[in-house]
Order: structure tokens, then C-alpha cells, then sequence
């Protein structure tokens, strides 16, 4: 018999009151239940939602996976030793970049299962960053660890671990001093060079050049503000034009100027001795050498005519990629790389370079996480040039970080998910919380009210605008390092070599064993 409308309203209301109070009755089961599999039955899961479209045809298929398998084991197989002597050394530094921001940046090329430029290279290996006293490093013990070969103490930068952070006596002693590999190649006529994003002056391109027990002792000011004015210690910038290493660099270009020159000859100078450093290169006598100050004057010069190549683009940290247009006439790195790989090629000896993509790490100490990322493919795109531009018959490049950040990917975003969006995961105060965060951060006001002892929805302040800082869980002035391993991956003679975990300081021994450089092990040497 057919029921009326109204029986069958009603015999449908009791079905589902009768349906969601036996759903209702199911067991639930805690996090850590071994034996509760049952994602439906967890109430600390998200709610299954629709799969997003898959982001690459036939990932839904055993044949897909298994080829690609197939893939990587014939591409090894396929892949023999080079042992050749390496000619050329080209040392990529992304600083900052751990893993993490590794992978997070991958979606910015189109999806997590792209490569970066360098994740494409044979051989890869991890390097522990730990310093002589501290757990987590910073990028000053890090580059003499990385450059020189020797493990320092934190804030120091080309002495030993005997040098404690910010002495004035001890790091003077030059039987404390550690040569990084760019002395190594200029003792035996090679060029050499140092590029950055980050003042030329700051901590990691320091390490190519510099010899000093503070960081920041980037002018005299500095030096004399902490030793004294009679202390008798050169600043880093007086180093890069007047020392044993930064006076014979061929190629060197980043920001800084600031460090450069007199308070009283220039605006925004930071010196008091009265020096203006940039003039003496300009008119160093017997070499002609090219000063540049925009993209303009560095695209549109005839490297050849000169000896040597000088480049600051700002006073202080090369602007981020994101914050350039065509109006800031800023070179990008990969066109700084491109440049120095050609002045470099000149001499038939060959060179080393350290190219650095050093506003990874300033972005992440913000909590900038797009301009980190965005950083990174910049960083990639450099690598891919400098690739194009060299046989991997004759030229090692290596890429590595100087340590990573508490910088945080996670909370089972669908595939296809803006990484810089939420997660579908809800937490216990049923607010959204982001894909990417940080362990700490100036942000963390931004997401916490302390009034109300409550998280802010983060969607409500995240306007994906490029300075958005993500979310930090505890706050601080800076967000900190980070203390894990990094990657090293390595294309070229000898690249095999850095497979494995080792210690930082094993770097610039491989580099200069494949390229017979320095005094210790080598591939001349053994043979």
C-alpha cells in the first residue's frame, strides 16, 4: 500500500534519528589505540572529504608507480663514477634551506612530485651542522666549517674552535686562523668568487674571505664599539679589498654598500675612518677592474676588457625577488651566476666559486614563508644556469645549506592543495590552522590572543599577501635555526664522494680532493 506524503516525512525522520543514534553508539578509541584503524570511529580526525582531482595522469594505476621504479633503478644503473679532475668548483649555498623548505618549495613548480633543479643531481648525502658549542648552529661557524674545513664556534668566522665568540685578542692570532678553499684555489692560479643575495659582508660569503671573532664586525664602527678604536682588528668589508683572500677574488657581488664607505662621504655609510673602500678598488693600481651598481651596468659591460668584477646593488641585503620589478634594476641570481661563470671561464686553470641564495634564511627568520619559497626556486633557477652553462666532465657543483629553520610542513593537505593555504585536518578548537608554520616567530602575536588565551583563525590573517608571516607557536623576536641535517647534493667529478652522513666539515675536503686543491687529501696526490 502507498504511504502519503506526510508517512513517508515521517517514516524517514525515524530512520535517520534511529541511523545517526546507533553512529552515535560506535566505540571511539584514542590516538595512540594500536588496534582503532577505522578513521570514522577517531574523533581527533578530519571528516573524509571528496580526493582533489589528482595532479598527474595514471597515478592511479599499479603500472604508473612500478615504472617509475623501473625508471630510477635504470637511471642509476646507467650512471657511471667520474673521476675525472675537477677544473672548475662551483659551491651553492642555500642558506637556510633545510629539507622542509626543500619540499615546500617543490609546489611552487607546479605540484610535489616536480623536481628543483639540483634534486635532479646523482649523488646526494646529508651533513651534520652542529658546532663546537652549540646544538644549532648560525651561518658564521657554519661557513668556516663548510669553506675552511674545520668546525668553529658560534658567530665566528674563519678561525678554530679555540676562538670564542666576539674576542678581540685571540682572534688575531693567525695560528688560529683557518684558509678557506677560495685561498686554495688562488694559490695554485685558479679565479675565484663569491656571489650572494645578502650583504657581501654578512656571515656565509665572510667565510670565503674573512678571519674574525664577530659576525657583525662588518665596519670599523663595529670593531670599535666592542674592542676599541686602537684594537688594531679589520673589518670584514676592509678585508674583502684589502686582505689576503678578498684582494684577489676576480668576481664578488651582492649588497652592502653601506659597510663601504664613510658616514661623512656617503648618506647611508657606516664606516668612521674616513675610507672609502669602493674607490680604492675602482682605482686599484695596475688592474682594471669593473664597479657596477645596477642590472643596467652589469648586463651592458664588456667583462673581458676587465680584470676583475665588483658589484653592489644595495646598502644593505639585495632586495627579495618578490619586492623587484622592472623599475628596481636589481640583477636576479641566476643572471649574477650567469655572468660570473662567464668572467670565470677565462682563465684556462679554472675556478671556484661560492654562489649563495642567502635570503631563504632572512625570510624564514620573519616567518615570510612564501618569499622563502619563492627565494628558493630563485635559488634553483641560478643552479639550473650555472648546469647549462658547464660539463660535468670537468666541473663540480655543489649544493648545500648551512642549516635549516623551525619551519614546519604538515596536516594532510589534499594533493593539489595551495601550499600556503589550510589544512583539511581540525584541530580541538575547531579553528583552521595552516600547511606551513614555525615553531617560533615574530608572528605568534598575530595568531594568539593572550586576552582571551585562544588561537586567531589564521585564514583571517593570512591574505596571501607576500609578506604574510605564518603561524609561530611560541614567540620570538626572530624565528630560530634549526638543528637537524642537511642536504648535499653533488654533480660532476668526484660527486660520489658525497653520499652518506658526515660531518659539515667534510665538504670542502671532498671539493678539494676532486679538484686537487689544499694540503690534505686529493686525487693528484694518490695517484
Amino acid at each position: 500500500m502507498w504511504l502519503r506524503s506526510g508517512q513517508r516525512l515521517a517514516l524517514w525522520l525515524t530512520i535517520s534519528v534511529v541511523l545517526l543514534q546507533s553512529i552515535q553508539a560506535l566505540p571511539k578509541c584514542s590516538v595512540d589505540d594500536e588496534d582503532c584503524r577505522d578513521r570514522r570511529m577517531h574523533p581527533d580526525f578530519p571528516e573524509p572529504k571528496q580526493p582533489s582531482k589528482r595532479v598527474v595522469s595514471g597515478e592511479d594505476t599499479n603500472e604508473y608507480w612500478i615504472n617509475l621504479g623501473k625508471d630510477f633503478i635504470e637511471k642509476k644503473l646507467s650512471a657511471s663514477i667520474n673521476e675525472n679532475r675537477a677544473k672548475n668548483v662551483i659551491m651553492f649555498l642555500g642558506d637556510g634551506m633545510g629539507l622542509t623548505t626543500v619540499s615546500a618549495a617543490r609546489n611552487l613548480l607546479g605540484g610535489e612530485e616536480k623536481q628543483l633543479s639540483f634534486n635532479e643531481f646523482p649523488y646526494t648525502g646529508l651533513s651534520k651542522t652542529y658546532s663546537v658549542d652549540k646544538i644549532v648552529p648560525d651561518s658564521a661557524c657554519t661557513a668556516t666549517a663548510y669553506l675552511c674545513g674545520v668546525k668553529a664556534q658560534e658567530g665566528t668566522i674563519g678561525l678554530n674552535g679555540d676562538v670564542d665568540y666576539g674576542d678581540c685578542v685571540k682572534g688575531q692570532d693567525k695560528d688560529k686562523w683557518v684558509y678557506s678553499i677560495a685561498k686554495w684555489a688562488q694559490d695554485v692560479g685558479k679565479s675565484t668568487g663569491v656571489v650572494t643575495t645578502t650583504r657581501i659582508t654578512h656571515a656565509s660569503p665572510s667565510g670565503v674571505y674573512a678571519h674574525i671573532a664577530h659576525r657583525d664586525w662588518e665596519n670599523d664602527q663595529e670593531v670599535s664599539g666592542a674592542c676599541g678604536s686602537g684594537a688594531g682588528i679589520e673589518d670584514i668589508a676592509y678585508q674583502l679589498i684589502n686582505g689576503e683572500v678578498g684582494s684577489k677574488l676576480d668576481f664578488v657581488m651582492g649588497g652592502g654598500k653601506k659597510h663601504f664607505i664613510d658616514s661623512r662621504l656617503y648618506e647611508n655609510g657606516r664606516r668612521g675612518d674616513g675610507l672609502n673602500l669602493v674607490e680604492l678598488y675602482k682605482n686599484e693600481v695596475g688592474s682594471r677592474n669593473l664597479y657596477v651598481e645596477t642590472r643596467d651596468e652589469l648586463m651592458s659591460a664588456n667583462l673581458n676588457e676587465f680584470d676583475r668584477v665588483f658589484g653592489l646593488y644595495q646598502d644593505d641585503h639585495m632586495l627579495y625577488h618578490l619586492e623587484t620589478n622592472e623599475t628596481t634594476n636589481q640583477p636576479t641570481l641566476e643572471e649574477m651566476t650567469r655572468k660570473a661563470i662567464e668572467f670565470l671561464s677565462k682563465n684556462e686553470e679554472g675556478y671556484f666559486i661560492f654562489i649563495e641564495g642567502g635570503r631563504i634564511d632572512l625570510a624564514h627568520h620573519e616567518n615570510f614563508a612564501r618569499i622563502a619559497l619563492d627565494e628558493t626556486v630563485e635559488f634553483s633557477k641560478a643552479i639550473a644556469a650555472a648546469r647549462e652553462l658547464t660539463s660535468e666532465e670537468d666541473t663540480l657543483i655543489v649544493v648545500t645549506a648551512d642549516h635549516s629553520h623551525s619551519f614546519s610542513y604538515n596536516g594532510y593537505p589534499y594533493r593539489g592543495n595551495d601550499i600556503f593555504g589550510k589544512t583539511p585536518a581540525t584541530p580541538d578548537d575547531e579553528k583552521p590552522y595552516m600547511t606551513l608554520s614555525y615553531a617560533n616567530g615574530p608572528s605568534y602575536e598575530r595568531f594568539f590572543d593572550v586576552e582571551k588565551a585562544e588561537r586567531v583563525d589564521p585564514t583571517t590573517v593570512i591574505t596571501g599577501d607576500r609578506y604574510d608571516r605564518f603561524p609561530s607557536a611560541w614567540p620570538m623576536e626572530d624565528e630560530t635555526h634549526g638543528g637537524e641535517d642537511v642536504g648535499v647534493y653533488a654533480s660532476g667529478p668526484w660527486s660520489h664522494l658525497f653520499t652518506g652522513v658526515y660531518e659539515q666539515n667534510a665538504i670542502p675536503h671532498m671539493m678539494g680532493y676532486a679538484s686537487c686543491l689544499g694540503s690534505g687529501l686529493t686525487m693528484c696526490a694518490r695517484k
